[in-house]
């Protein structure tokens, strides 16, 4: 006799069951990282935001203060004109004057001397160093960075003391006839030079280095078994692997250069005006805030113009440096 099938019910489940059963599947959303556009933002907020408080805002700053005017007793008139951009180009109550350009070329000129008389330092003092073993490098490493330790004013003086008339350069240079018996060295284009050149060293040799480290010296010694003379293998093998380093010591050197006023000052006996020198007397003995912001300016878009005129195009459409 068969038996009947037993109809089972599904099971009830209870209110305490009921309520232990999770509801949500998955992180909550607000928990949820963000995506696209959005995690861009959150990621360069904080730059953004110190870019724009250090250098967007001052530079606005600047803008706003070369088109007031100085008032009767150097305080700043918030009244719109355009003679400091006037006076910029050589405009003045007396007709035009081109002092204030003389000023900005001789700036670019010491600024492209020192960078050159940097990069013809630079390239035997880094292939020396990375030809030595490692604690040669490191040895000549710090020698290089000893500069960045001491004050660019206390460097100066340095020099002062070591160009003066009772040292032995200053002595041999009056034995030679180039200077008279008892003199210095100083005041002059010889001091600023050596001034400027030691000061930015560092600059341009520590980028400069990092890319001769990584030479590839196999392909330097190929060239040479090719017969290639002196001069063709630093055209077609160093420079090539050597310019990124190159492109940042150039940039590092030219840039604070044009605005150097110390080293100018103290060795040059403040005989030629740099844009550096003009600005500080703005600022200071002058009290005339709004034409040393529109130099400042000025000093801005020189800077920008040697960066651009630096940057080539590639045949591949991309810029490069140098």
């Amino acid at each position: 006799m068969e038996t009947p099938p037993v109809e089972t019910s599904p099971r009830e489940t209870s209110p305490i069951e009921t309520s232990l059963e999770p509801t949500v599947k998955g992180p909550p959303p607000a928990l949820k990282r963000p995506t696209g556009r959005l995690a861009g933002l959150l990621a360069a907020g904080p730059g953004l935001f110190w870019l724009t408080a250090l250098l967007a805002l001052p530079c606005l700053s600047l803008v706003a203060m070369a088109l007031a005017t100085r008032g009767q007793y150097g305080e700043v008139v918030w009244a719109f004109s355009l003679e400091n951009l006037e006076r910029l180009v050589g405009y003045s109550l007396f007709g035009w004057s081109p002092d204030i350009l003389w000023i900005l070329l001789r700036s670019v000129l010491v600024a492209a001397i020192t960078t050159i008389l940097c990069v013809a330092v630079s390239y035997p003092l880094t292939f020396h160093m990375a030809t030595r073993s490692r604690s040669v490098r490191v040895f000549w490493l710090i020698l290089i960075m000893v500069p960045f330790w001491t004050n660019v004013v206390v460097r100066t003086y340095g020099w002062l003391l070591i160009l003066g008339p009772q040292l032995p350069p200053a002595k041999l240079a009056a034995l030679l006839g180039l200077i008279p018996p008892g003199g210095a060295l100083y005041p002059g284009s010889f001091a600023v030079y050596l001034g400027m050149t030691t000061t930015f060293l560092p600059f341009m040799a520590l980028p400069l280095y990092a890319s001769v480290e990584r030479l590839d010296w196999e392909t330097l010694e190929a060239a040479r078994d090719l017969y290639a003379s002196s001069f063709q293998v630093f055209l077609r093998v160093i420079l090539p692997q050597t310019r990124p380093g190159l492109a940042v010591g150039v940039i590092m050197t030219f840039v604070p250069a044009m605005a150097m006023f110390v080293v100018t000052d103290i060795l040059g006996g403040a005989k030629n005006m740099l844009i550096g020198n003009l600005i500080q007397q703005q600022f200071g003995q002058a009290r005339d805030w709004p034409f040393g912001a529109a130099l400042s300016l000025a000093l801005m878009f020189l800077t920008l113009l040697s960066l651009a005129l630096r940057k080539s195009k590639a045949p591949s459409g991309k810029g490069t440096f140098l």
